[in-house]
């Protein structure tokens, strides 16, 4: 049984944790989990153990002195199972406090009060080591007090229905039914993802600057407008427009703009290489050198005035990821189609329940994201393949597999004032649903 539970909880926690990701176990009940990853480390507490297992379980290279821990801050700390037997819960998530960076990512697992009975019926027969188990918390009370330590609950996973291997049952009890939304309920596992919330962007002393990547497919009509309307938000702003297979004249718009302009902003040009949006984002993305990338579309169906709204957002650390939503306030008339408001919505909620982070509007063109954390969204692409044209959804998986905090900013939609929609209503919600199936299949029913 603890072979085969503690697979599946090193498979659940591979979506987040990479081989290249540094990661340290603290005070581990099992050398089968953390102890087994390639990139592997755990380290004790300086304090009386009581969890029956010691150093010498592990090979002599995994072991890290506690104190080293607090010095490097890992990308991912994890503590598995031990706040249903640590005497100061609140105690041991301020040690663990100190331990982060700003990026680290606490991985907290624990079990549902429903299973008790069954966790010391199996303790007693031998199928379960046993444990001196006397804390059994609710989401609330684990919630409550990370936020007590200066953490942020990012994502709640429930896993596991059948936690011993039954050939063929086993694994479509806890692949597929588990993550329903009734039967997730009644999960024997609960895998929570943290941040330590330390400070915004603004740390090294100086407001970060921000690159708004522009993909512009036959829009010539707006070009001066974004160029005149989107405000100083940083000290080194760059606009970075990415012209993309226009039949008008929008490439000679951009060129123009730039000479007419570029004495007050900076302002770079490029055209892509391949078709869709999501290439030309990929191509700004890769010219922009500020901390900040944002996406504006050039439609302006999203004013460029309501940028800085997105700015502060992760200047602030409100969010890692910032998501533009259209669907709160009154839009104008033309803004959007019954059909597609629908699908919108329909999206929304198809999204955040396989994603396990709240969404209200997927397709929102405006996202924000730090570069630093682009980059390596970008090292790790291959995970779900490069077939998404819009962009968004590149990055929307990306940022929830990385376990970003992500925060959607409500703007004012504003309907288009020149030129025609680039979105083909039907073929490409065909595609959105085919991405939504596959993701589903990537993060949610593993």
């Amino acid at each position: 049984m603890r072979y085969y539970f503690y697979a599946l909880l090193r498979k659940y926690l591979s979506l987040f944790i990479l081989p290249h990701n540094s990661v340290v176990e603290i005070d581990p009940a099992s050398s089968l989990l953390v102890g087994a990853m390639p990139q592997g480390k755990v380290a004790f507490r300086n304090t009386q153990k009581v969890i029956p297992l010691t150093i010498t379980d592990f090979q002599e290279a995994s072991v890290l002195p506690v104190e080293s821990v607090y010095a490097a801050g890992p990308d991912y700390l994890v503590v598995s199972g031990l706040i249903h037997y640590e005497r100061d819960i609140q105690g041991l998530l301020g040690s663990l406090r100190k331990m982060c960076r700003k990026e680290t990512r606490l991985v907290l697992t624990y079990y549902s009060s429903l299973w008790r009975p069954l966790a010391s019926l199996a303790s007693r027969i031998g199928m379960r080591r046993k444990l001196p188990e006397s804390n059994w918390l609710a989401h609330e009370d684990v919630k409550n007090l990370l936020e007590l330590e200066n953490f942020e609950l990012v994502r709640l996973d429930h896993k596991v229905l059948i936690p011993f291997y039954i050939p063929l049952i086993s694994n479509l009890f806890n692949r597929y039914i588990a993550p329903l939304p009734l039967f997730k309920n009644f999960c024997l596992l609960n895998i929570a993802i943290a941040r330590p919330l330390i400070g915004g962007l603004h740390d090294e002393g100086r407001p970060p600057s921000v690159s708004i990547v522009v993909p512009a497919r036959n829009e010539a009509g707006h070009i001066d407008d974004i160029v005149q309307r989107i405000p100083a938000m940083g000290p080194n702003d760059e606009i970075i427009f990415i012209e993309g297979n226009s039949t008008d004249d929008t490439w000679s718009a951009i060129q123009a703009a730039q000479a007419r302009y570029g004495e007050e902003r900076r302002i770079i040009v490029a055209q892509q290489d391949g078709k869709g949006k999501g290439d030309a984002v990929r191509k700004g993305f890769a010219l922009a050198t500020n901390e900040i990338l944002m996406i504006l579309d050039a439609d302006m169906t999203v004013p460029p005035e309501d940028l800085p709204k997105f700015y502060h957002a992760i200047k602030d650390g409100k969010g890692e990821f910032i998501n533009g939503t259209r669907l709160v306030y009154p839009m104008e008339k033309e803004a959007m189609r019954f059909c597609n408001l629908l699908g919108n919505k329909f999206f929304a909620m198809a999204f955040s329940f396989v994603l396990g982070q709240r969404f209200k509007d997927t397709l929102c063109g405006t996202k924000v994201i730090s570069r630093a954390n682009y980059l390596q969204l970008a090292n790790n692409r291959s995970y779900f393949g490069d077939f998404d044209p819009f962009g968004d959804f590149d990055l929307i998986f990306g940022a929830a597999r990385m376990g970003l905090k992500i925060v959607e900013v409500p703007i004012c939609y504003r309907e288009r004032v020149y030129g025609e929609t680039n979105i083909s209503r039907w073929r490409h919600g065909a595609i959105l649903l085919a991405m939504l199936i596959f993701s589903a299949r990537r993060i949610k029913f593993l």
